[in-house]
């Protein structure tokens, strides 16, 4: 709750008997998902795999924003492994063949879409992932790993295919990140992963999507250079000298018009290897349709095709290959879907969820594989699947995340291929209502028997009368452009007047019955809205964030808008980027998810002039602001791409609030005043909640009381500042500074 800061000075006795300093009492619920559904169901994107050698139920799996996850017991239950690790972005797993103790995990998912976030480089651990070292950031910071290997005869020789950060407009999903265009291509480490050499002799310095070793003779190693948009150099590569010169392999592979690369080497028969291709994808994500397997029984000299796998129009997304360890003929190819060969005869093993990601196999021989609805695993080579995602809490947000006035467990959110769902009580289990990839939400808070949800797509809008029971389409009339998930938002003061963003706005004055295009386009031609902000005090107080750089603003409800900022860079999805304070319509907050920019900004004149609010913020993406007028200084949340960070100075220092949250994207914040309660929602780790909390000894808001509490609060009263008058006689004297430390000293249990 909040605790008045006039009542807790005055009430404590003067003379002080200064205490050891403690923690706040606060801490944060996980929520879930976790599952979807209540039958073991789905959970968030898994994008590597990595299995014990000799466990046949130690498996280690890397959520695509959830970070590294560990079962002992084959995935019964689940322990995260790397939440307070500076990124969750995990791309590829390796555990070493000779001691499964020891597991490297590479952060970046190269699956090159807007939300395959860019990495800080390797985690180490030797200990199973009690603890872990964070290695070469400077290396491969800014990027991805496609995969790890391990020579097996030499644990300590690590290989890695690294890629550039995805995303359409290419490198979106790396926002800025300084080291997003450094080196690609094929790296060789030989000292455990502490410092790496880029292979260049024969191969080109171009993303390699996958890389293989012949386990018997770890000297051979393949490569596959794939730059998802098509590149001259594309193409598999063979060395036999542990990287130090490569070969491309040709005959009978096509020798242009390839995009992504997918291979794996047969570990019981070396010289029998398989590739997927795919064609290379446009500037905008389509094309990028299967070109199909091919085989080779000499080691890479001559090819020749053998199967192939539905990948829809999306192959730089979804494309995995996988070898049975003691039978090179029975051959796994994952797309969109899954399709075994066993020589030249396919079938169609899909998972149960499409999109896939990753295979590996367990030391008994089971299948695993890693989709967007999380980890599947098959003990009769695909006929048949179980799920694995009980415990596994990696569900990816979109921002959109809506509570129920009257009911405190009620929430109803969207999730990256996994559809709308709500939460209708106290339990982690969310539940099913729309399909698709789940976008925005919104809950009438003054008949909540009226919601609406959406999946992607222009006008792909649905709403329901009872609660959420059922939905029917509501986007008659809507057109449009869309940036893959549109923002809407309702009325306050009149909950038939519904706005929804494509390229302009669109406005319904019967609760979503029937649409009509209100606003002209507020892009430059090519882009859509991924922000839309009504003002809590005054609706017709509009504002509107797009993904080619424009934020405008409407004083007439939306009809027509004035541009107020050019080139604001950030995330090309849909976003909650724009904070309207709730008791004045002009001041606007701004969040920036970009690095190398101002993050925070705050304008009180309705976006004719900004503030910096980010002085001492870590140059860190900022995906979604909010604040909270009602305490004694500026608070400020701040969503980030490594979690929550809250200020109580207006922007001048930021903490962890309260610590605990896992360090994943925050694309969303609710803060749920009338229950004092605060809602983050992750693209990774699912949703959590936290009391909010004012603690007045707390002063430099860290979650301690300390003595830099003490030193922050009278840096405060010497400079005259007016909150900090503790006692609130009027005047900043001794007597706030008395009544400031029994704060202290009394804590914040």
């Amino acid at each position: 709750m909040i605790r008045n800061r006039t009542t807790i000075g005055l009430a404590l006795a003067a003379g002080l008997c200064l205490g050891a300093p403690g923690a706040l009492a606060q801490g944060w619920q996980e929520l879930g998902p976790k599952p979807i559904s209540d039958s073991g169901g789905y959970s968030g994107r898994v994008s590597a795999i990595g299995c014990s050698a000799t466990n046949a139920n130690l498996y280690y799996i890397g959520g695509a924003d959830g970070g590294v996850w560990k079962t002992t017991d084959g995935g019964v239950t689940w322990t995260a492994l790397t939440d307070r690790m500076p990124t969750t972005a995990t791309g590829a797993i390796a555990v070493d063949p000779t001691n499964d103790q020891i597991v490297y995990a590479g952060t970046g998912e190269a699956n090159y879409a807007n939300h395959s976030r860019y990495g800080l480089g390797v985690f180490k651990t030797t200990d199973g992932g009690a603890t872990w070292a964070h290695l070469a950031e400077a290396t491969f910071g800014g990027r991805t790993f496609s995969k790890l290997v391990i020579d097996p005869q030499n644990p300590g020789t690590l290989y890695a295919a690294v890629a550039r950060a995805g995303g359409f407009p290419a490198l979106a999903a790396a926002k800025g990140h300084p080291g997003a265009t450094g080196p690609v291509g094929a790296f060789k480490s030989t000292d455990g992963g502490v410092t790496w050499t880029h292979l260049t002799t024969g191969i080109p310095a171009v993303e390699a999507s996958d890389i293989a070793i012949d386990r018997l003779n770890p000297q051979t190693v393949y490569a596959a250079i794939g730059n998802v948009f098509g590149d001259s150099g594309n193409g598999v590569y063979k060395s036999t000298n542990g990287g130090a010169s490569w070969a491309k392999l040709a005959g009978g592979l096509p020798s242009s018009g390839i995009g992504r690369i997918s291979l794996d080497v047969s570990p019981s028969s070396p010289q029998t290897l398989y590739a997927l291709l795919t064609r290379p994808s446009s500037s905008s994500g389509s094309g990028a349709s299967a070109i199909g397997g091919y085989r080779s029984d000499d080691g890479g000299a001559t090819w020749y095709a053998r199967g192939t796998v539905d990948q829809s129009s999306y192959g730089w997304f979804l494309s995995c290959v996988s070898v049975k360890p003691d039978d090179p003929n029975t051959v796994f190819y994952g797309g969109l879907t899954m399709t075994r060969y066993i020589g030249a005869s396919g079938s169609t093993v899909t998972p149960p969820h499409v999109d896939l990601h990753a295979t590996a196999w367990d030391a008994s021989g089971r299948l695993l594989n890693g989709n967007d609805g999380g980890i599947h695993r098959s003990a009769n080579l695909g006929s048949s699947w179980t799920s694995l995602n009980t415990q596994v809490g990696t569900t990816q947000f979109y921002a959109g995340l809506s509570t129920h006035p009257t009911n405190a467990d009620f929430m109803l959110g969207g999730f990256q291929d996994n559809g709308t769902n709500r939460r209708t009580n106290n339990t982690t289990v969310w539940a099913g209502v729309l399909g698709g990839d789940g976008g925005w939400t919104q809950i009438n808070q003054s008949n909540p028997s009226i919601m609406f949800c959406e999946y992607q797509g222009t006008g792909s809008l649905y709403r329901s009368t009872n609660g959420g029971s059922s939905f029917s389409f509501a986007g008659n009339g809507i057109g449009g452009r869309n940036c893959f998930l549109p923002p809407y938002v309702i009325d306050p003061s009149n909950t038939n007047t519904v706005y929804y963003g494509s390229e302009r706005v669109y406005r319904s004055t019967n609760g979503g019955t029937s649409w009509s295009a209100w606003s002209g386009d507020l892009t430059d031609g090519a882009g859509a809205i991924r922000a839309l902000a009504i003002a809590p005090s005054n609706p017709s107080y509009l504002y509107a964030a797009t993904n080619d750089g424009n934020v405008q603003v409407s004083t007439n409800g939306g009809q027509t808008f004035t541009q107020i900022l050019d080139n604001h860079p950030g995330w090309p999805r849909v976003t909650r980027e724009l904070f309207v304070d709730p008791t004045d319509e002009r001041k606007v907050y701004l969040a920036t998810a970009f690095f190398g920019t101002t993050q925070i900004r705050r304008s009180t004149d309705a976006g004719q002039t900004w503030e910096a609010l980010d002085q001492n913020l870590p140059d860190i993406p900022v995906n979604v602001v909010a604040v909270d007028h009602r305490m004694p200084r500026l608070t400020i949340y701040a969503g980030t791409d490594a979690g929550l960070l809250r200020s109580v100075d207006g922007g001048d220092s930021w903490h962890d609030y309260p610590p605990g949250v896992p360090h994943a994207p925050v694309v969303d914040i609710n803060l749920d005043t009338q229950r004092e309660r605060m809602i983050v929602a992750t693209q990774g780790r699912g949703s959590w909640m936290a009391p909010i909390e004012y603690c007045l000894g707390d002063w430099n808001g860290d979650g301690q009381t300390n003595t830099l509490d003490i030193l922050a609060y009278l840096n405060d009263w010497v400079a005259g500042e007016a909150w900090a008058d503790i006692n609130g006689d009027g005047s900043v004297n001794t007597l706030d500074v008395l009544a400031f430390l029994n704060a202290w000293n009394a804590g914040c249990a």
